[in-house]
């Protein structure tokens, strides 16, 4: 089986990210490929659907400056150069497909919670990402830290 040349990984920035990106950096390591990093906003109008009385571009450009940062830090331990990190702001299954697509990737690199019952059954994310993709896509299983 041929490696992977260029792996995308969809971070959300939580504790179990380096879950994700540990398991990432094996596969690129192991195949020489190139990795990139992504983080997707969903604008808050999304949430609110709208209908908020109020200018929250200014609550939404600090959450893209401190995901910008969250980002810097987790490329730095690797290495990963600037143009390789990408905070997006959008849907992110959308987002990550388009992202995978233009950079000619061909591995995705999500974490997922393993949600049940209702959860599982309105989807997630990974899942949002799977069933689009046009290439490979491993979910990593990520579990809580211990405390």
């Amino acid at each position: 089986m041929a490696g992977y040349n260029n792996i995308l990984v969809g971070l959300d920035l939580s504790a179990e990210s380096s879950q994700v990106l540990d398991r990432a950096a094996e596969l690129a390591a192991c195949s020489g490929a190139q990795m990139s990093l992504a983080h997707i906003i969903e604008p808050l109008t999304f949430a609110y659907g709208g209908d908020v009385p109020m200018d929250l571009s200014e609550v939404q450009e600090q959450l893209q400056n401190q995901a910008k940062e969250q980002l810097r830090k987790a490329a730095a331990s690797l290495n990963i150069s600037a143009d390789r990190q990408h905070v997006l702001l959008g849907q992110p299954a959308t987002e990550i497909h388009r992202l995978a697509e233009e950079s000619g990737c061909d591995l995705i690199v999500i974490g997922s919670h393993g949600r049940h019952g209702l959860a599982l059954l309105l989807g997630s994310t990974a899942n949002g990402v799977l069933h689009g993709a046009g290439c490979d896509v491993l979910a990593v299983r990520v579990h809580a830290p211990e405390e």
